[in-house]
């Protein structure tokens, strides 16, 4: 019984990717990067006689980081799932103005697994917008592809949302809860990387923490305007319709935001 104990002990102690586990419960850390300089060129940059657009978007790259960084931390416990903003990023360079910061960095996604149920938390031009939806229905292909993201073996899979951007994600079926971060999930198995290329935006796992988290913590949010995604999307829309000059950027916010 004694050297059972010992063996116990150091297994412990080995690094989480050396280890054969399936965990249902711990928390995920997920660096998010935004290529500001690509989005900036999506939504800004036209040609000569375009009013003036070209002049403002050659100024603006000039005031802002090629990347932003900011991360999420993701609980999960059997069919519950937390994603909310995780630490702060310090940075001496420039940020960039105001009202092109990503509308997204403040999300949070509360998902039940079970009842198929998600509550999210999401604020959009100084409104905070409380949604009660359904877990989003996603048609992934899984390939055979793979790759190592945070000591897990991970399995491609790819699926398009909002008709036609495309999402690529890695999950590893050793954490078995089938979620991810923001309101993807589907997979047999939980996300670990996500990539969509349109938004120049991707999110990766930096670490695995096997701590069971505190029921206090996976709770839906509760505060804010009450609605929908889909009563949302609505109103985004009624928003960019008829302002040329926002449309592009219009378009990528709510794509954005509708994560």
């Amino acid at each position: 019984m004694k050297y059972f104990f010992i063996i116990l002990i150091f297994a412990g102690n080995l690094p989480l990717h050396a280890q054969d586990i399936f965990l249902t419960s711990g928390k995920i850390e997920f660096e998010k990067r935004v290529n500001t300089i690509k989005t900036m060129e999506d939504v800004f940059k036209r040609d000569d006689d375009d009013g003036g657009r070209s002049d403002f978007f050659s100024s603006m790259i000039k005031q802002i980081p090629e990347w932003n960084t900011t991360y999420f931390d993701l609980y999960f416990d059997n069919n519950k799932t937390l994603y909310e903003p995780g630490k702060e990023v310090t940075t001496n360079g420039p940020k960039g103005p105001g009202w092109f910061q990503d509308p997204a960095q403040d999300n949070i996604v509360f998902s039940n697994l079970d009842t198929k149920e998600r509550v999210s938390k999401k604020s959009v031009y100084e409104t905070t917008f409380l949604l009660n939806d359904s877990l989003r229905k996603l048609r992934w292909k899984i390939t055979n592809d793979s790759r190592d993201i945070a000591g897990f073996n991970c399995r491609k899979a790819t699926t398009i949302i909002n008709d036609s951007v495309f999402v690529v994600a890695f999950y590893t079926d050793q954490i078995i809860p089938s979620g991810g971060p923001e309101s993807f999930n589907g997979l047999p198995g939980m996300i670990l990387g996500l990539a969509i290329p349109r938004l120049h935006t991707t999110w990766y796992a930096t670490k695995v923490e096997t701590a069971v988290p505190t029921a206090s913590i996976i709770i839906p949010p509760n505060k804010g305007k009450k609605g929908t995604s889909k009563d949302l999307s609505i109103l985004l829309q009624s928003r960019f319709k008829n302002d040329d000059w926002n449309k592009n950027y219009g378009q990528h916010a709510q794509w954005v935001i509708e994560l």
